[in-house]
């Protein structure tokens, strides 16, 4: 979940809340999620395990839930996340150690 951390990072998340929500997204266990994020959560999964099953009921709860620009920000996102991980799969690079996103310390070292 490397990038996934850093995007957290960026949203303004603090290292120990990037560390919850990261444990509660690979748990499968959404409920403490709301509705739309559920629904986000649902179609990034689908997109990433059956692509070929995603139905216009998928798209419609998308955009029921985040009205048709955002949904289409979901679809993108999840889709440009598993290009990513597949191109980095295929040359097989490392992710990265720290999370360069992450505030410094008061003492200006890195957390």
């Amino acid at each position: 979940m490397g990038h996934s951390e850093m995007g957290l990072a960026v949203a303004g998340l603090s290292e120990s809340e990037i560390k919850q929500r990261t444990k509660d997204l690979a748990s499968g266990d959404w409920s403490a999620f709301s509705s739309g994020e559920r629904t986000a959560f649902q179609m990034a999964h689908r997109l990433t395990r059956e692509p070929a099953r995603i139905t216009d009921g998928d798209i419609k709860g998308l955009v029921k839930a985040f009205g048709p620009h955002r949904a289409l920000d979901v679809i993108w996102h999840a889709a440009w996340g598993n290009y990513m991980t597949r191109v980095a799969d295929a040359f097989q690079f490392p992710l990265e150690r720290e999370n360069c996103f992450m505030p410094l310390k008061k003492d200006g070292k890195k957390r």
